[in-house]
């Protein structure tokens, strides 16, 4: 699926990758309350605080799944952010 932040900042493309994953969540029966681990690559690893401000205010509170967070080349050079997740079933 083609992001629609592709030309934009990290914090455009953090969001849309998190509603992404929200709407992935959904139609497996699951929600960002069970997920179980998070993998980040980010092309900029300068950009973590940028893409923290919106994980912040995403994943719930009181909730913190293991994550691990590292920079990455992208197979698109205007490309950001991915994100992997492992999540349980309700």
């Amino acid at each position: 699926m083609p992001r629609k932040t592709i030309d934009e900042g990290i914090k455009e493309q953090t969001a849309e990758v998190l509603a992404t994953i929200d709407d992935l969540l959904e139609k497996a029966g699951s929600d960002k309350s069970r997920i179980l681990s998070c993998q980040i690559f980010l092309k900029d690893i300068n950009q973590i605080a940028e893409m923290n401000s919106v994980w912040d205010l995403w994943i719930p509170k009181g909730h913190c799944p293991s994550r691990a967070t590292v920079q990455a080349s992208m197979a698109n050079p205007k490309t950001g952010i991915e994100i992997v997740i492992a999540a349980a079933l309700r």
